[in-house]
């Protein structure tokens, strides 16, 4: 095992990542199954009840139609709440974890410590 995969393991083992990792992992699962859901009820009511989604609502909108357009704003909808989420619940705990490495990495006397990887372009910031 060399330095850099040691690094990545003490990083991954470190229980505040883990709970950063879990939480990004749960909301993206419920965000897309929310997404996919919408989607599924879509499709599911177009094929097996035709006669309801050719009800007119106004004029040639019908049902299926305002449904189908309602998919914009589901997307909307759960790009909105994923980013909310991220700037309120996971971004802050990125930072206060990022904060830490970095802590550790100027401190010569330590031991043991990793460090964060470079900034990239766009002032993103990955974990190596």
């Amino acid at each position: 095992m060399n330095v850099e995969q040691a690094r990545q393991r003490e990083i991954s083992e470190n229980p505040e990542f883990r709970l950063l990792r879990r939480a990004q992992r749960r909301t993206g699962i419920r965000m897309t199954a929310l997404a996919v859901g919408g989607f599924l009820v879509y499709v599911l009511l177009s094929s097996f009840t035709p006669a309801l989604m050719n009800t007119s609502l106004v004029g040639h909108l019908t049902l299926g139609l305002a449904l189908g357009l309602g998919q914009f704003g589901v997307m909307a909808l759960v790009a909105r709440r994923h980013l909310v989420h991220m700037r309120t619940r996971i971004d802050p705990v990125a930072r206060g974890f990022r904060t830490q490495a970095h802590k550790q990495q100027s401190d010569p006397g330590e031991q043991g410590t990793w460090q964060a990887a470079p900034f990239r372009s766009g002032g993103q910031h990955t974990w190596r």
